[in-house]
């Protein structure tokens, strides 16, 4: 009885949570929950009309998902997605965040946009636009390429440069977010330091490492921890560009749950996939977090 006292004399906080709070639970812990249950039954199509055919199949969903070919193919092409594009995401846009920051002029404002704009754009038009680009016979970089005496390169009708080109179009897209974060970092690094390090004798590259890099430690750890999770569920450019070929060459994992549970109507087997992806997330995230060295204090 206390306990509800208490919460009753101390209720306008609960009260301002309250909307947030019910929307996370009507929207994400109850489907979550939902979907874990699921992926323990046999739920297919069927089963959605007629709930007595659903069955309890135990662990049989995750034991097949470790055995299918697909899937293996869709973790390794996953891995390589994760591998170049988080590295390059992050070097890119820092890179694009200090060269912008060094400049004042119109100039540079109006570059910040033009970098920006990829990440507000939708992500199927980048798609469908880019598409038309790396088309073999039609598209621009070929005919452009031609003038160069370069024979015509099949962009997305070879598994391994299906997957760089589709990395291609993620990493333009998802520079401008990460640019703007880096950006509000740099500008948030007081000038005494550079003053009283030019004071030191210091030059433009020592400023650089002993006091940018490591100021900019925290915003470069959340974008590296929020790409790769964006990385690991790599969907849309996979799904649009190429729906997963060739030979599934460019499947992601993502792009295997929707096809296994909304084009083979297989819940069950999709939900089970899901909460694999979700694991080796939580996985990254706290690797991540473990390699993180502690803050220093400036």
């Amino acid at each position: 009885m206390s306990f509800m006292k208490k919460i009753l004399n101390n209720r306008h906080p609960y009260m301002f949570i309250a909307p947030s709070l019910i929307l996370l639970i009507l929207f994400s812990i109850i489907p979550i929950t939902i979907a874990f249950f699921i992926s323990f039954t046999n739920l297919d199509l069927k089963g959605l009309v007629d709930f007595s055919s659903v069955s309890f199949i135990g662990l049989e969903n995750y034991k097949a998902l470790l055995t299918d070919d697909r899937f293996i193919k869709a973790i390794f092409n996953t891995v390589f997605y994760v591998l170049i594009g988080v590295p390059l995401v992050v070097i890119l846009s820092l890179s694009i965040a200090l060269l912008l920051n060094y400049g004042t002029s119109k100039l540079f404002t109006f570059f910040r946009s033009v970098y920006y704009m990829p990440s507000i754009t939708n992500i199927v038009a980048i798609a469908v636009i880019w598409g038309f680009l790396y088309n073999t016979e039609y598209g621009l970089i070929n005919y452009i390429l031609s003038f160069l005496s370069v024979d015509n390169i099949p962009w997305l009708n070879e598994p391994t440069l299906a997957k760089i080109s589709l990395i291609i179009v993620a990493v333009w897209k998802s520079l401008g977010l990460n640019m703007i974060i880096f950006l509000a970092a740099l500008q948030g690094i007081p000038k005494d330091y550079y003053e009283a390090a030019e004071i030191d004798g210091a030059n433009g590259f020592q400023k650089m490492l002993y006091i940018t890099l490591p100021l900019l430690r925290f915003a470069t750890f959340f974008v590296t921890v929020t790409t790769l999770i964006g990385w690991i569920q790599f969907f849309e450019e996979p799904f649009v560009m190429t729906q997963g070929g060739p030979l599934d060459g460019t499947l992601s994992i993502a792009l295997f749950i929707y096809q296994e549970g909304f084009q083979f109507n297989e819940f069950g087997y999709a939900a089970a996939g899901s909460f694999i992806l979700f694991i080796i997330i939580i996985i990254a995230t706290l690797i991540q977090f473990k390699l993180r060295k502690s803050d220093t204090e400036y």
